[in-house]
C-alpha cells in the first residue's frame, strides 16, 4: 500500500527527506489501509516543537460507530528527536521552507508517512517544468515511432 501527494512534485521543490510515524485510531488505520488516505491539500506544521499533519482527509470507517468523527483533524507525527531539531533549525535558517507530506506507505505493522523540507515553487517555475516534460514526452513517441497527427 503506497498513496502518494501527487500534487508535491509539481508545487514544492524537495530539500531534505524524513521519515515519520503518524498517530491513528483504529478505524483510521483500516481505512489508511484501503487507501483512504488523501494527501492533496495536507501539510506539516510545528505547533508546541511539535510535528502534526494538518488537513489530510481520513473518511470515517464505514463500520465503526462515531458520530463524532472529524475526517480532517490534526494528527501527531513521531519523529526521532534528532531530526526534530534538524527540522526546526533548518525553518528557522532558510527563508520560504515548509515541511510537506510526500506519500504515506505501510512498513511491516507500522504505517509511516515520509516528509520533506521543501522549497515552494513560483508559478512561472511549474509552467516550465511542465513544458519541459510535454517535451521529453513528444520526444520518447518520436524515439518509439508513435508519431501520430491528430
Amino acid at each position: 500500500m503506497k498513496i502518494v501527494n501527487r500534487k508535491f512534485r509539481r508545487n514544492f521543490q524537495e530539500v531534505e527527506k524524513y521519515e515519520a510515524g503518524i498517530v491513528l485510531l483504529g478505524p483510521e488505520v483500516k481505512v489508511v489501509k484501503q487507501r483512504g488516505l488523501r494527501l492533496d491539500d495536507a501539510y506539516v506544521k510545528l505547533i508546541d516543537g511539535e510535528p502534526y499533519l494538518l488537513n489530510a482527509e481520513i473518511p470515517a470507517y464505514k463500520y465503526a460507530s462515531r458520530k463524532d468523527y472529524d475526517p480532517k483533524r490534526s494528527r501527531k507525527l513521531l519523529l526521532h528527536k534528532k531530526e526534530l531539531v534538524r527540522i526546526q533549525t533548518k525553518l528557522k535558517g532558510g527563508s520560504g521552507l515548509t515541511i510537506a507530506p510526500i506519500s504515506c506507505y505501510n512498513k511491516g505493522d507500522l504505517i509511516k508517512l515520509e516528509i520533506a523540507i521543501a522549497r515552494g515553487r513560483k508559478d512561472v517555475e511549474k509552467r516550465k517544468q511542465e513544458r519541459r516534460k510535454a517535451i521529453e514526452r513528444q520526444l520518447e513517441r518520436e524515439v518509439k515511432g508513435d508519431v501520430g497527427y491528430r
